[in-house]
């Protein structure tokens, strides 16, 4: 029978996410936990689109919703299917029947808790079928085997998959592990999944006997070897935090290796999404939220946090900023210390040095706003946008009170609270008067010495 060149197979990705999770002691289901700002089942299946598949299949538990939801978000294309009972791996793999039936030349079969698995080890399993494999199994070499199922290799073959508990202690010896993940010829996937039996102590069907199974027909098995951490499966909070520490260090080593500079890379946090680029600086202790990126040349100082951001070339921000949502900062833009940015966008050049709120708003080039000013939004039930013009001068301590636009060239005095719109060029000043009473202070002073202190 021949088979297609191994860049042209088809291929169905199968992603097994029914778990239940109970260890993570979580309302949440286990899939959905997330790791660097996105759910585990969702880095799965973007692993798995990135290897080629042609088609994505998630197999959730019943009742599971929003385990559903949350993969058509990551893959919009994917089919669900359900397994009503949990009788073991085969049997939730079978789940996903009709998707398998439909002829493919290569099936993945992957977990929605591993989320460090990389798309290179999934094109490394299908280049095993491609090769000749009837099956393909993902091993790993932990530092302590313990628990994990063994990899009987012997001249290259797969022989068997055999568990922990199962096994003999020359079988212990052995220190190639199984990762779970597996590859099989989707054009004989149907008959050997269906010639898995339940006959263990458990009454489940395992999909680790489709070696055995595969080999009693006379076919190939292989393994295919990926670092330890790629078989990482998340089960509790203390694997969570392994896991995201791991995606980490891949996140900041590949902005690093793109050209941008960490001083202390360790305390950097970032999203999955993140995107930095050459010449960056990022100071110690910064956070990343989801959709953010930074355009080269650009600084982000110490204790600064970033979400739904977007920092142009040569612009600054913090140390100790707040950029939330919709902040748009120009090239060469300057928000300092204690700045807190929404929805708003800063021209290029302007400056918003110090402790100020800039939210529903747009700040023209090369303005300049004053500490302590604000943008005064939100009337308890609508947002409304202040307009700030190019070259404007916002005096320190003043609330502008939206809707209202100040012009282009404008100042404002510092300590107004502005509520109408200012011209071009014009001086707006919106306080009180000034009152001095001469020898006031003193007479005060006079007056409260018998009564002594309290």
């Amino acid at each position: 029978m021949s088979r297609p060149d191994a860049s042209a197979r088809t291929c169905l990705t199968i992603a097994l996410a029914a778990g239940e999770g109970t260890r993570m002691k979580s309302a949440l289901p286990k899939v959905l936990h997330p790791v660097a700002g996105r759910p585990m089942v969702a880095h799965v299946l973007a692993a798995c689109a990135t290897a080629g598949a042609d088609a994505l299949a998630v197999v959730v538990g019943p009742g599971r919703d929003d385990v559903a939801r949350a993969a058509t978000v990551a893959a919009p294309d994917a089919s669900i299917f359900v397994q009503t009972e949990r009788l073991g791996t085969a049997h939730a793999t079978l789940a996903a029947r009709d998707a398998i039936a439909r002829g493919w030349d290569d099936l993945l079969i992957v977990f929605g808790d591993t989320p460090l698995l990389r798309s290179e080890t999934l094109a490394a399993l299908r280049a095993a079928l491609a090769s000749g494999a009837a099956v393909a199994a993902m091993g790993f070499e932990p530092a302590d085997p313990t628990g994990y199922g063994r990899l009987l290799i012997e001249g290259g073959a797969l022989l068997a998959i055999r568990e922990h508990k199962d096994a003999t202690a020359a079988e212990r010896a052995v220190r190639t592990c199984n990762a779970g993940i597996m590859a099989i010829d989707g054009r004989r996937a149907l008959e050997l999944l269906d010639a898995i039996s339940n006959t263990n102590a458990q009454r489940e069907f395992y999909l680790t006997d489709v070696v055995e199974v595969a080999r009693a027909r006379g076919l190939r098995c292989v393994a295919v070897m990926a670092p330890e951490e790629e078989a990482m499966g998340v089960n509790d909070r203390v694997q969570l935090a392994a896991a995201e520490a791991v995606m980490q260090r891949r996140l900041r080593e590949s902005a690093m290796r793109m050209g941008a500079t960490m001083i202390a890379p360790e305390t950097v946090f970032m999203c999955w999404d993140t995107r930095i680029g050459r010449d960056v600086l990022i100071e110690p202790n910064v956070v990343f939220g989801p959709g953010v990126v930074v355009e080269d040349g650009a600084v982000i100082h110490a204790f600064s946090h970033l979400e739904g951001a977007y920092v142009r070339g040569g612009a600054s921000a913090g140390p100790f900023a707040r950029l939330r949502p919709g902040a748009d900062l120009g090239r060469n833009a300057k928000v300092g210390n204690f700045v807190e940015v929404k929805a708003a966008q800063v021209g290029e050049g302007a400056k918003i040095s110090h402790l100020s709120y800039i939210g529903d708003a747009s700040v023209g080039a090369d303005a300049n706003i004053g500490a302590g000013t604000i943008t005064c939004n939100y009337d308890g039930f609508s947002k409304f946008r202040t307009t700030i013009g190019a070259g404007a001068f916002i005096g320190s301590n003043s609330s502008l009170v939206a809707p209202v636009t100040i012009g282009h060239g404008a100042y404002v005095g510092s300590g107004s609270v502005v509520t109408e719109d200012v011209e071009a060029d014009a001086l707006a000043i919106a306080r009180g008067r000034q009152a001095q009473k001469p020898g006031w202070a003193a007479a005060f002073r006079a007056r409260q010495k018998p009564r002594g202190k309290t």
